[in-house]
């Protein structure tokens, strides 16, 4: 049996309609930002989301809606929140979504930062600086997957924050994947193609219980 590429796509792949998916994935993103409130709960939050899908058309989910506040924020995909968590006065919550539009995939995530919180505001904006610095090394160097996330965790200690070594990243496509063992980008051995991968950035502070997350498409 022949493996399939680990950048495999299907008959329906359109690089323009990935870019349409990925546009209109940030547009819900912020849809939602715009309905966070001091004292919301993450599963009223994930329910406002659904309403601003239908707004925007979207066909379905591709991954379930990640929405964590506060002390979830440091938490990965794969660990459960504390329910009990709100938004508080002056904290701070991401949003991780995966949205198929047009047969295609978007997967986009930020950091947000509600009243006044100096350093959850820099934790939010260091995860942003640190994604378009392992982007632009990706683009001008040609790293592979796993000299990224290498630069990424030497980069973020520089930094001062403490980088999240089990998100890795991941393949993205027409849907349903043509290929569903694409693997983490972390582990590609090869440099990974412009449009096909999601770059992912999760960091914590060292000692206090908040983080950051950002993601988005690796795009020349």
């Amino acid at each position: 049996m022949t493996t399939p590429s680990r950048e495999a796509v299907g008959q329906r792949f359109d690089p323009a309609l990935m870019q349409r998916a990925r546009e209109k994935t940030w547009a819900a993103l912020h849809g939602i930002r715009e309905r966070m409130r001091p004292g919301i709960s993450e599963d009223e939050a994930k329910t406002a989301a659904t309403d601003v899908f239908r707004e925007l058309g979207y066909e379905r989910l591709w991954h379930p809606v990640l929405i964590r506040i506060g002390a979830n924020t440091t938490r990965t995909y794969r660990q459960r929140s504390d329910p009990n968590v709100r938004l508080g006065e002056n904290d701070n919550y991401f949003i991780d979504l995966g949205l198929v539009f047009d047969g295609h995939e978007g997967d986009v995530g930020d950091t947000f930062v509600v009243g006044h919180a100096p350093q959850r505001q820099a934790c939010a904006d260091a995860a942003r600086a640190l994604f378009g610095e392992v982007a632009a090394a990706w683009r001008s160097q040609g790293l592979s997957g796993q000299a990224l996330y290498a630069f990424a965790g030497e980069r973020a200690e520089a930094m001062g924050w403490r980088f999240n070594h089990a998100i890795k990243g991941h393949r993205v496509s027409d849907f349903p994947h043509s290929i569903h063992q694409g693997g983490d980008l972390g582990d590609l051995e090869a440099s990974p193609s412009s449009g096909l991968w999601i770059l992912e950035i999760q960091i914590a502070h060292p000692t206090e219980p908040f983080g950051a997350f950002h993601e988005d498409l690796l795009t020349r």
